[in-house]
């Protein structure tokens, strides 16, 4: 009897241990799919305000605002912006109609054609890239700064 308990024991341990291996990997997709990005595929239009939390990469066509300020965008090749875009780190490969603002940097990659301006601290044009616009690359804190006391220079003149 005392063979076939501990054999029974055994039995009802392995059945506790071989759940716990399923919910690692089930750790490591969650892990995963917080690196993943959102896909606009080639087939999507969306018209209207794009808001959220992760990294977007775009193939279709956007009109409206996007903002994702804590995620980066990607412009895809056969992507079509007409948009304002707000977010972390831009990148341009397709074509964007409307101003970026970066809070890292702004990439234009030589398949880009960019009407609008660009705001960031770090921007970068490559060889090949179309664009038509101005470029500040001011970081915020140094405008938040410096608009005071032009304000004050300008109220007491």
């Amino acid at each position: 009897m005392i063979w076939k308990k501990s054999e029974a024991e055994e039995a009802s341990t392995q059945p506790q241990t071989q759940p716990q291996p399923p919910a690692a990997p089930a750790t490591q997709n969650q892990s995963q799919s917080s690196k993943e990005r959102a896909l606009i595929g080639t087939s999507i239009e969306i018209k209207g305000d794009l808001r959220g939390a992760e990294d977007l990469h775009i193939e279709g066509r956007i009109d409206g605002k996007i903002e994702l300020p804590q995620c980066s965008v990607t412009v895809g090749k056969s992507g079509r912006v007409n948009a304002d875009i707000t977010s972390r780190t831009i990148v341009v490969m397709g074509e964007v109609n409307g101003d970026m603002f970066g809070e890292e940097q702004i990439i234009l990659r030589p398949s880009s054609t960019v009407h609008g301006n660009l705001f960031a601290p770090r921007v970068t044009l490559e060889d090949g890239a179309k664009f038509k616009g101005s470029i500040d690359m001011t970081t915020r804190t140094a405008e938040s700064s410096v608009l005071p006391a032009a304000g004050s220079e300008l109220r007491s003149a």
